[in-house]
């Protein structure tokens, strides 16, 4: 099997090479940007790109521009890395399709361990598994959803929520259940995390968004109408 490609963009040198050595070493081949510009040029250029780590502070064109970039036509997943901790700009990067922020000082390790878990969700999807609720049809391995006949578009952690949902469908699920699940690792943030992804979730399932029950003071369930 071919290595899997990861693009590190970060202005500082000592942080990509960081980042590369312990990647490396995890067996994935990384490719380097100093700039979002310089991304770009790389991301268009080679298209088998399997994950990009994204630094927000950076000359010529800034994470979050380069961001928008990435998401106009492509959803592979991203992980926002920044000194920046402030909860606004941990919303703005869920927003704009992040699936992963973290705040630098941080540990190399658990770095990798994110970015094994994305990567790993992505390659073991089973090309069998189709999974069917209320009008609302998941394709794991095209990696779809449709709705009543109709394919809605969902970033990649939207789509790892809604599956986690309808296999658990009918469950009581709590935020901390939810994170451990769908983030696949011990996360101590605050739990609105999850409730801004429900939202946007909800939002994009039109009617069918109803299906998501909040549980006040525990978490989600999904129910079929």
């Amino acid at each position: 099997m071919d290595r899997l490609k990861i693009l590190v963009v970060d202005d500082e040198a000592r942080m990509r090479k960081l980042v590369k050595d312990f990647l490396t070493r995890s067996g994935y081949v990384v490719i380097e940007a100093e700039d979002g510009s310089q991304a770009m040029d790389i991301f268009y250029e080679q298209k088998d790109i399997a994950l990009v780590i994204l630094d927000i502070m950076m000359p010529k064109m800034d994470g979050w521009e380069t961001c928008r970039e990435i998401r106009s036509y492509s959803q592979v997943p991203i992980i926002m890395l920044t000194a920046k901790s402030d909860e606004r700009d941990e919303l703005l990067g869920f927003q704009l399709g992040v699936d992963e922020y973290i705040s630098k000082p941080f540990s190399p390790k658990i770095l990798v361990a994110r970015v094994e878990a994305i990567l790993r969700r992505t390659n073991q999807l089973s090309a069998e598994e189709v999974l069917e609720c209320g009008g609302i049809v998941i394709d794991k391995a095209a990696h779809s959803v449709t709705i009543d006949g109709n394919p809605i578009e969902l970033s990649y952690k939207e789509f790892e929520l809604l599956t986690y949902f309808l296999e658990n469908k009918g469950l009581a699920l709590s935020r901390e259940k939810i994170l451990n699940s769908v983030w696949n690792y011990d996360y101590f943030g605050d739990a609105r995390t999850i409730d801004t992804h429900v939202k946007k979730l909800r939002s994009k399932m039109g009617e069918k968004g109803d299906m998501i029950k909040t549980i006040w003071g525990m978490g989600y369930k999904l129910e079929e109408t």
